[in-house]
């Protein structure tokens, strides 16, 4: 028979444990309180960054901005690879000791990654001149400070400190407001590379005084080294991912026109705060995916359907919003790109649903550490991607890309979706994680 003794300390348990669930739900929830915050931010300074630049130079220089943008993409997916993808999975939580020596080095080659791959971009910008050289060879000068930024940020959501990133993002967008006034004046796409990356640096310097670390350049290397096993999976998904979006512009400037790439551009501007939102991710939501696996594994599935789905429920209700938009509204806004941008809302805002449902699974396999899964999901993902958005262009103009990209991309959701699936039984009956079952 139970003592009233045992009753009290049974209900004094039952109230701690409680207790304990309700503050790791309250900090969970902080913590993606700062993450849409931080992503927040982010998106109205690309937002602003694209609508100033649509406007200040209409819809052909406009295109040749957007040529040097989704190379930074691609750029900028390499050094997520090697660099964050691997501390967001494998630091995030841990002791402050082990995050800051591992910070040390992700920033560091982040830093060095910027370095190398900037200047292989000036010399392919300087030798091909016209209109489209410059740009490029602005964008070799600047990615070093763009990749040390967002790595910046990366590091604060491992640690749980998003404000911290939330506050990074503030002084970027306050330092561009000055520099895309210069850039303005001198009405160049050129010097509107060159503002963007500026006050990027401005960003990128704050956050080394934010975290007290200094980027290691010279253990780099040993960084690669010891991440290898997920970090070359990691590289290859990302270019893949940035990669197929880098040839689709290209493959729909050479079959349509430059002004085709831009009147994409401005639909995606329209559907900017969703699409800044899934470029940066894994900002928030690997780490607390992998969060959620170390003290509730059995609810991991459930956390990334509620991702995946509020991310496409929440597009899809923006899309329909901006059909509502008059022309006179639209066309402040974006100027001479409206026109043709307006065309494009509802197949891009199909697209950027189903590719927001498609990352809630992507975080899932990133927490697991299943590779191989995710590099042959995004493998198929971007194939579609590219195929879709050029067969399309080539049946039917700038309209048929967007369509076949739409298409393509709720594929791909469906493919991710299917791997966590088996990629949860499998944890089930193998609980060793994937990257210590493969090299």
């Amino acid at each position: 028979m139970t003592t009233e003794g045992e009753k009290t300390k049974t209900t004094a348990s039952a109230a701690g444990a409680g207790h304990a669930r309700s503050s790791a739900r309250r900090a969970v929830a902080g913590r993606l309180s700062w993450g849409l915050a931080d992503q927040a931010a982010s998106s109205m300074t690309n937002f602003a960054v694209g609508i100033y630049v649509a406007r200040s130079l209409g819809v052909a220089a406009f295109g040749v901005f957007s040529l040097a943008w989704v190379t930074y993409g691609v750029v900028l997916n390499v050094s997520r690879g090697l660099a964050t993808d691997p501390l967001v999975v494998r630091f995030s939580g841990v002791p402050d000791a082990s995050w800051r020596a591992a910070v040390a080095r992700s920033s560091g080659t982040a830093l060095g990654l910027g370095a190398a791959l900037g200047a292989a971009c000036l010399v392919v910008g300087l030798g091909l001149g016209g209109p489209v050289g410059p740009a490029f060879a602005c964008l070799g000068v600047v990615l070093p400070a763009l990749l040390l930024q967002d790595a910046w940020r990366f590091a604060f959501f491992a640690a749980g400190t998003g404000r911290k990133a939330f506050v990074n993002d503030l002084v970027w967008g306050v330092a561009l407001v000055p520099a895309m006034v210069v850039a303005a004046r001198v009405g160049s796409v050129a010097a509107f590379v060159l503002a963007w990356g500026a006050s990027a640096a401005v960003a990128a310097g704050y956050g080394c005084l934010q975290s007290g670390i200094r980027p290691r350049m010279a253990r780099a290397r040993g960084w690669l080294r010891e991440q290898r096993d997920l970090g070359y999976r990691y590289l290859v998904e990302n270019v893949s991912l940035s990669g197929a979006s880098q040839l689709r512009a290209y493959g729909l400037g050479a079959i349509v026109g430059v002004g085709a790439v831009g009147a994409v551009r401005g639909a995606e501007l329209l559907l900017g705060p969703f699409l800044a939102l899934l470029m940066g991710l894994s900002l928030v939501t690997v780490a607390e995916a992998a969060r959620v696996l170390r003290q509730a594994p059995h609810r991991l599935g459930a956390f990334c359907l509620l991702l995946g789905g509020g991310q496409a429920i929440a597009a899809l209700l923006w899309g329909g919003a901006l059909l509502l938009v008059p022309d006179g509204l639209g066309e402040l806004v974006l100027g001479g790109v409206w026109p043709a941008a307006s065309a494009l809302v509802v197949p891009v805002t199909l697209g950027v649903a189903g590719a927001g449902l498609g990352t809630g699974a992507a975080a899932g396999l990133r927490a697991l550490a299943a590779a191989r899964r995710s590099l042959r999901c995004q493998l198929f993902a971007s194939a579609c991607y590219v195929g879709g958005g050029l067969g399309g262009a080539a049946v039917a103009g700038t309209a048929g890309s967007a369509w076949g990209v739409a298409t393509a991309t709720i594929c791909g959701s469906a493919v991710w979706w299917l791997q966590l699936r088996s990629a949860l039984r499998e944890r089930q009956h193998h609980p060793i994680p994937e990257e210590a079952r493969t090299p």
